[in-house]
């Protein structure tokens, strides 16, 4: 790009200066000179150190947290959202990568060094479910995908009122960290964000949480199927009919339908 700009430029000073004469020159000079910078810039054949840095942020976007909403009460099995409620700033790693370019013969190129600087950022976040205890936390979905719980890091407090901070945020606040009891929440630890665009997914949980007293009082649960005439007949049922127009004249058809017991 250099290389054209400075052509154009030389031709225009050169003519200027000495006609087209001086126009053949000053383009000649420009391309000489945008070439060499062109060189400089993007490396090339030129050899050299040539330097290349990812794109690195200064903030990221993801989950919020609102103010006086409600926590939800869970009876049985739901898929909930999250509420954020606690969060550190991003960890940020840096990553740099030398690669080296062999020398060619003759006039080939020469030997160049590359290095190449990526960024990679993890979170550390807290997000609220419900009202506790619940029973576990089944699978977790984040921007819609699920999460493999053996691939991060994170811990369930199911939400019991007893339950001690997690050690994370124990660590990170000094002691002062708030057990969150009687709230079943969610800790992820350097959560990799590489793969959600370098922001926190919106994440949302599937819970299971048994309802109290109901089911201590279950004993058993008798399942009976109903699609039939004499489903629930508890003696032999035996049901004859006359012949269709498409069987021997005098057929009979008879239907033998099973007993069932009835539930005691």
């Amino acid at each position: 790009m250099a290389t054209l700009v400075l052509q154009v430029a030389g031709s225009v000073l050169g003519a200027a200066v000495g006609g087209p004469f001086g126009a053949m020159i000053g383009r000649s000079l420009g391309a000489i000179a945008g070439a060499s910078l062109d060189q400089s810039l993007f490396g090339g054949s030129g050899g050299g150190t040539r330097i290349v840095e990812g794109p690195r942020l200064k903030e990221i976007d993801g989950l919020a947290s609102t103010e006086g909403a409600p926590i939800p009460r869970v009876y049985g099995r739901a898929r909930l959202g999250g509420q954020l409620i606690w969060a550190t700033r991003f960890e940020e790693e840096v990553t740099t990568t030398v690669t080296r370019t062999k020398s060619g013969g003759k006039g080939g190129q020469k030997a160049q060094k590359t290095y190449e600087t990526t960024y990679s950022y993890h979170a550390n976040l807290a997000v609220a479910i419900c009202e506790g205890p619940i029973a576990f936390v089944r699978r977790i979905w984040a921007d819609g995908r699920e999460v493999d719980f053996t691939s991060v890091s994170l811990r369930i407090h199911r939400g019991f009122e007893n339950q001690e901070p997690d050690p994370l945020i124990a660590a990170k606040e000094a002691g002062a960290a708030p057990a969150y009891r009687g709230t079943a929440y969610v800790v992820l630890e350097r959560f990799p964000l590489a793969d959600y665009g370098n922001r926190v997914p919106q994440f949302s949980f599937e819970v299971v949480r048994a309802v109290p007293g109901l089911g201590e009082m279950i004993r058993a649960v008798t399942l009976i199927p109903g699609a039939s005439e004499f489903i629930y007949q508890p003696t032999l049922v035996n049901q004859c009919s006359p012949a269709r127009s498409f069987a021997p004249s005098g057929a009979i058809f008879c239907t033998l339908a099973l007993r069932h017991l009835r539930p005691v």
